[in-house]
């Protein structure tokens, strides 16, 4: 007898649930069972395909719902998303405005970064505003709060931004060696008041990127698009979307 899929697929989740004091006849049927399903390996694979597409879906399904509630509330957040005075902004008169969420030692932020870049310079209309989002440990939060600091002294970020960018691996000697380098005071970092307005800072990135369904690096918000991922054509679609409802 050939089984069709979704007796198949029965088949193999009455398995995974096992039983305390298995019968005889139990034991028989599973090893019937055992025996078709490694005679069969296709009708298995098709099984856990079909297993994997129903979870796919429902992840989407998901993370459209996620998406659909944090549109709704983009309104309420767009002062925090694009007008937050701690935030390090590049193009600040531009009329279209990209916010970045990145980690540091994120690999997709890094492919990304020279696009980026370049996108600010040679179009000034387009103002970039950088969110740290702090998502790979300890080495990716002392580097925000590097970050930080040169805002705060006025030196360069852009280009330390750049630098931490490609820089690989980015390790705690490589963040201080880069920073040095562009003139920054890292034992002003000690300031026990600096360190806790700017570890509110990083919190509050984070709490922005829940409220916006942003749980990885990078992600970016242009007008009332959200995109996650190195999508750059993406970006710039949003931005041409931008600037037609504007």
């Amino acid at each position: 007898m050939i089984l069709s899929r979704l007796a198949l697929t029965g088949l193999v989740v009455t398995l995974g649930l096992g039983a305390c004091q298995p019968s005889a006849d139990d034991r028989t049927f599973d090893a019937r069972v055992k025996a078709y399903l490694l005679s069969h390996p296709a009708e298995l694979r098709a099984a856990l395909d079909n297993m994997q597409a129903k979870e796919d879906e429902a992840a989407q399904k998901a993370q459209d719902a996620a998406y659909a509630k944090a549109k709704l509330e983009l309104p309420q957040l767009r002062s925090a998303l694009e007008r937050d005075p701690r935030d390090f902004v590049v193009n600040p008169d531009g009329q279209v405005t990209v916010t970045e969420f990145y980690d540091f030692r994120c690999g997709h932020c890094a492919n990304i970064a020279p696009k980026l870049v370049a996108l600010v310079r040679e179009r000034p209309d387009v103002r970039l505003v950088f969110k740290d989002l702090v998502i790979f440990g300890p080495t990716s939060e002392h580097a925000a709060l590097v970050a930080i600091a040169t805002k705060q002294q006025g030196k360069d970020v852009l280009a330390l931004y750049q630098d931490y960018m490609s820089t690989h691996p980015l390790t705690d000697q490589a963040i201080d060696a880069l920073a040095r380098r562009r003139g920054v005071r890292l034992e002003a970092m000690q300031d026990p008041g600096f360190r806790k307005a700017a570890r509110e800072q990083l919190d509050d990135n984070l709490q922005l990127a829940s409220r916006l369904a942003i749980d990885g690096t990078p992600g970016f918000v242009i007008g009332d698009t959200l995109i996650e991922g190195e999508d750059y054509d993406g970006i710039l679609a949003a931005i041409v979307k931008a600037e037609k409802k504007a």
